[in-house]
């Protein structure tokens, strides 16, 4: 159907018949990346939310989510956001902690906080809060390739290229 109908946003279960929706997430990202695909499921531990995001999806938010909520977060998504929500975000960053580099007083945390310069530590404050790149150059006055630039510079000096792990390394920034 994407195909067809060449969507600007599709709202993907994750539980489907033929095929499940992180697949699908997969598939139709390859063929049309400038699809915004926003994963729907019911439980916010669901194993697939790394995966769907590896994968392309610019959203991952419960079923239970109240419908002008739903309606809020489509049209922050069709304006450049990524969404996640709030308990499925959480359950992410629970799950980095058990990751050396989310733990402050490991030497090796120490060694990459320190390589950050400070308009570098400000946005990923500001990552860690789940803000998208537009949010943040909006928040810092700068224009949206050069947050790119901060961000990629980040991703080598964390030595990641996981936005989950970057906002886990982040949130220990904000404590």
């Amino acid at each position: 159907m994407a195909e067809t109908l060449r969507p600007d946003i599709i709202l993907m279960d994750v539980s489907m018949p033929v095929l499940d929706g992180v697949k699908a997430t997969r598939i139709i990202h390859e063929k049309f990346p400038k699809v915004k695909i926003v994963i729907l499921t019911t439980f916010p531990d669901d194993s697939y939310v790394k995966d769907a995001l590896h994968y392309g999806a610019y959203g991952y938010i419960l079923k239970n989510i109240r419908s002008e909520d739903l309606i809020s977060s489509i049209r922050a998504i069709a304006r450049g956001a990524a969404l996640l929500s709030p308990a499925i975000l959480k359950n992410l960053i629970n799950k980095e902690d058990t990751n050396p580099l989310s733990h402050p007083k490991n030497n090796e945390y120490m060694e990459i906080l320190s390589r950050l310069g400070k308009r570098e530590k400000e946005i990923l404050k500001l990552l860690a809060k789940g803000y998208s790149n537009m949010e943040i150059a909006n928040a810092i006055f700068i224009s949206e390739p050069t947050v790119r630039n901060y961000i990629s510079s980040i991703y080598a000096k964390v030595g990641t290229k996981d936005r989950l792990q970057v906002m886990s390394f982040g949130q220990k920034v904000n404590d």
